[in-house]
């Protein structure tokens, strides 16, 4: 019988690029909130919680650009998001939680020697604060927008090219795990396995749209598929 080695132990996914708002951290009432105090305070009418969440995904800007009425001009546009962006600075961790079970599927990937990034198309500033507050000392890389440094946002690879750099990995073993249309397209732009989750701001059947070919309902299956697939 044949003698296992270390190396059989060792998980054949390597490395977990992780999206933030709906895969890791249930950020819908602060973007929401952040969103309609915004409008609001340029008299414009709010939006609904579930035409917001439908527009998030390509970064900040395209979200207070979806969010302002068709036909807004453009300096108006330009002190909503300036106001948006000051509120959400601010009130980015009243209501933001990791899904239930999140932290623990991280830490299990960890254990098994799996190295773990965020690349969000979320500002800078506020993937930086939430993953501090809210999922600390868990990921070797974490990236926010950050397009004025050259690095494109999602879904171009750029920004997990980065987080790879940053982690000192290559493609070899690499998967990536989000919840919307734009990770399904990032996956693809990377060349590597993408993992859909169902519990964030997309539904089953959005993803199913989009190409996603592995869809998971909770982050404990998660953890069963990424430690038991091929990458």
């Amino acid at each position: 019988m044949a003698v296992p080695t270390a190396q059989t132990n060792k998980p054949k996914v390597k490395t977990a690029v992780f999206d933030l708002d709906g895969t890791l951290l249930d950020t819908t009432v602060d973007l929401a909130l952040a969103v309609n105090h915004a409008l609001e305070a340029f008299g414009l009418p709010r939006r609904p919680e579930a035409d917001i969440i439908a527009f998030t995904g390509n970064g900040i800007v395209r979200l207070v650009e979806r969010s302002v009425p068709e036909g807004t001009p453009r300096e108006l546009w330009q002190q909503v998001f300036d106001e948006f962006k000051r509120w959400y600075g601010e009130h980015a961790l009243d209501h933001t939680r990791p899904y239930g079970g999140v932290r623990e599927c991280v830490e299990a990937l960890l254990a098994a020697g799996v190295r773990c990034a965020v690349v969000s198309n979320k500002a800078d500033f506020a993937v930086q604060e939430i993953i501090a507050a809210r999922m600390p000392g868990l990921f070797g890389a974490v990236i926010g927008e950050c397009e004025a440094a050259g690095i494109r946002k999602k879904p171009a690879p750029d920004m997990v090219e980065a987080a790879l750099e940053r982690l000192g990995a290559d493609h070899e073993g690499l998967v990536y795990i989000g919840d919307s249309e734009v990770d399904v397209a990032t996956a693809r732009a990377c060349g590597c396995p993408c993992v859909s989750c169902s519990w964030g701001f997309r539904s089953r059947e959005e993803l199913v749209e989009a190409g996603a070919t592995t869809i998971v309902d909770t982050p404990d299956e998660l953890r069963r598929v990424l430690l038991s697939m091929d990458a």
